[in-house]
């Protein structure tokens, strides 16, 4: 994820309660448990720094509707071009700067780690840069 806010922490695990509103297509995040609410757990990890943006590794514990998105919006770090959850400005393409890099998973029958490495995106001069100087790591 890219953001343009700087999280309090480097590194943090964040745990709220995520309400769905399924009429507005969005999550709300909260510290206490709501009715209706599911926990939600992720950590995060500050990965690269420019002038004005910042990368993260996401790492999710639970998978809710729109988890990242509103728990990364809760502490003040809404993801870049996401005017759904707070982002100021949209981007060029309409997207938001959010990357599933990496997913590992048991595989069914041959019980075995499965796990799927993608690129980042090259389309965006951001994710160009971010890719450049964590491939150099």
């Amino acid at each position: 994820a890219i953001v343009q806010e700087l999280p309090e922490q480097d590194e943090a695990t964040l745990k709220h309660f995520i309400l769905k509103d399924s009429k507005k297509n969005k999550s709300y995040a909260f510290p206490k448990m709501r009715s209706g609410a599911k926990e939600a757990i992720l950590t995060y990890k500050l990965i690269s720094s420019s002038a004005r943006y910042h990368m993260l590794e996401v790492d999710l514990q639970t998978g809710r509707h729109h988890q990242i998105r509103a728990q990364l919006a809760k502490i003040g770090c809404p993801i870049r071009g996401d005017l759904k959850y707070g982002f100021p400005r949209s981007n060029p393409d309409g997207g938001i700067s959010l990357h599933a890099r990496r997913i590992s998973f048991m595989h069914p029958v041959k019980q075995e780690r499965v796990e799927i490495v993608a690129p980042y995106p090259t389309e965006d001069k951001l994710w160009k840069e971010f890719a450049n100087v964590t491939q150099r790591k």
